[in-house]
């Protein structure tokens, strides 16, 4: 069979499942099994496929028509500038998230060397990104979830930093080791009971520890700014990312916690995402 047949036959059915990017995906798929870039497949598509690659194209087609993230299928995602390694284990990367690393090297741009912590650190894609733009910051990651920590792991002898990286598997309540320059921290914040809403591929094959925020949204929030409030060096920052509406009752958890608000950053859409804060009692 011709890899454009085969193709088209995959477009077809991702089509039919409604999968918006068909021909994108199909294209990346394929790929991914011949191990070549998508632009050799555009350029090759009267090339003929083997048939065991066929099977292991038909394969994952399939389970990309159920909703399954071309991420998890792939076992990558392009992030900031890297492409990390992701699995069903961690939540996959999304754009938005990079607004926390952009704020931390327009802060930090003069700075030589700190010392950071990143709470519920998952792929390691803030963490590593961060370690990977400054070469003398060293970092921190802990995460409840062992699974989570091994693909960080494997990210940070990846990308080249493990030397600069500590990792620990522990909730966030019970953990109590150092003292911070900077906190940073993307938590699970969508309310429990939309979850519901979120897209089929997401809800489906995405960890809800990672997605899950209690009946309000906040409780893993609250918990994050309490122990950053333990963890951090007076005058260090907190920074986290936040669903569009939380703006209001995160002022007050830090204030009340002994931060500061600095800013809010919106994401491209024009909602607030990223909350900028500095300890300021003790």
């Amino acid at each position: 069979m011709k890899l454009q047949k085969a193709i088209h036959d995959a477009y077809q059915n991702l089509k039919s499942n409604n999968i918006k990017s068909a021909l994108l995906d199909s294209e990346l798929l394929m790929a991914n099994v011949l191990n070549e870039t998508r632009e050799h497949i555009v350029l090759n598509l009267n090339k003929d496929i083997a048939k065991k690659d066929y099977d292991n194209f038909q394969n994952m087609v399939n389970q990309r028509s159920e909703g399954k993230p071309i991420a998890y299928l792939m076992n990558k995602k392009f992030f900031w500038k890297y492409e990390f390694y992701v699995n069903e284990h961690v939540l996959i990367p999304r754009p938005d998230t990079e607004l926390i690393i952009e704020q931390v090297l327009k802060i930090y741009k003069n700075k030589n060397k700190i010392n950071f912590l990143d709470i519920g650190s998952g792929s390691g894609c803030i963490l590593l990104s961060i370690l990977k733009e400054r070469k003398n910051f060293q970092g921190t990651g802990v995460d409840i979830s062992n699974h989570a920590l091994k693909v960080c792991n494997t990210n940070a002898f990846k990308l080249g930093v493990k030397n600069r990286v500590k990792l620990y598997n522990s909730d966030i309540d019970k953990f109590v080791l150092g003292k911070y320059d900077l906190i940073i921290s993307n938590p699970p914040y969508i309310k429990n009971l939309d979850l519901k809403y979120l897209d089929k591929d997401v809800i489906k094959f995405e960890p809800k520890l990672a997605l899950d925020g209690g009946l309000d949204g906040i409780s893993e929030i609250r918990k994050v700014i309490k122990k950053s409030s333990e963890l951090i060096k007076y005058g260090g920052k907190l920074i986290l990312e936040i669903a569009y509406n939380q703006t209001r009752e995160v002022k007050k958890l830090l204030k009340k916690n002994g931060f500061y608000t600095n800013s809010v950053v919106k994401d491209l859409a024009r909602n607030d995402r990223c909350i900028i804060s500095t300890k300021i009692e003790e």
